[in-house]
């Protein structure tokens, strides 16, 4: 496809869960890309981003004179677009259940687990400030069900929808990559069979563990 081979820029925040999914996509996919690194927390947004991306979130993808934000939608073009293993299941079912999990953690998993979690217990600490176990607390909490609803969704395998690797496993896994770095979330998790299975096999998966960004120092 000649539209594969213009070059490939994805704006983001280091740090950002966001940006993660958008890298070990593109990582899984074999597509070589520059990083331009944008702080969506900073006071100011650079003005030739927000012409970007007019919300000033991240990430954003430009692929030569095509730019794309919004996560779901950046993971979902690079697998259709660029060679290599589909990411996306064949039938309706396993593609509907494929996007269900996506949401789920969007939509329920990333406050609690990311923000309420692992921001506080690891990420602030890691900077010296000291956390809100009252937040922590709450974010556990509430991630039980999301980890009980997800539990109930995921296929039982190796891979949480079908027999190969799919966007719902590369979503799932960077939230989950940050909520384990906790020990709050490690002994929440072991509560969820199946869920504990996969991470103990898509937490070694090398697209995940090259794009780990490490913590502020």
């Amino acid at each position: 496809m000649a539209e594969a081979a213009a070059a490939v820029a994805l704006y983001g925040y280091r740090y950002s869960v966001y940006l993660r999914i958008a890298r070990m996509t593109l990582a899984e996919k074999g597509v070589d890309w520059t990083h331009v690194e944008i702080d969506p927390f900073a006071e100011t947004i650079p003005a030739d981003y927000l012409a970007l991306h007019p919300f000033g979130r991240v990430p954003t993808l430009r692929h030569g004179d095509f730019v794309l934000y919004e996560t779901a939608a950046i993971t979902r073009y690079v697998d259709e677009v660029f060679p290599g293993q589909a990411l996306q299941p064949e039938t309706p079912r396993e593609r509907a259940r494929m996007n269900q999990i996506i949401a789920v953690a969007d939509s329920y998993g990333y406050w609690p687990m990311v923000r309420q979690v692992f921001s506080p217990r690891v990420f602030n600490a890691a900077l010296g400030t000291i956390p809100d176990e009252g937040v922590i607390a709450e974010g556990i909490a509430k991630s039980h069900t999301v980890l009980g609803a997800l539990e109930e969704l995921a296929a039982g395998g190796p891979f949480l929808v079908g027999r190969t690797l799919t966007l719902a496993d590369i979503h799932l896994a960077a939230m989950m990559a940050y909520f384990t770095a906790a020990e709050d979330g490690r002994v929440a998790l072991a509560s969820y069979p199946r869920l504990a299975a996969w991470w103990a096999g898509i937490g070694n998966r090398k697209s995940l563990i090259d794009t780990d960004p490490g913590l502020p120092s």
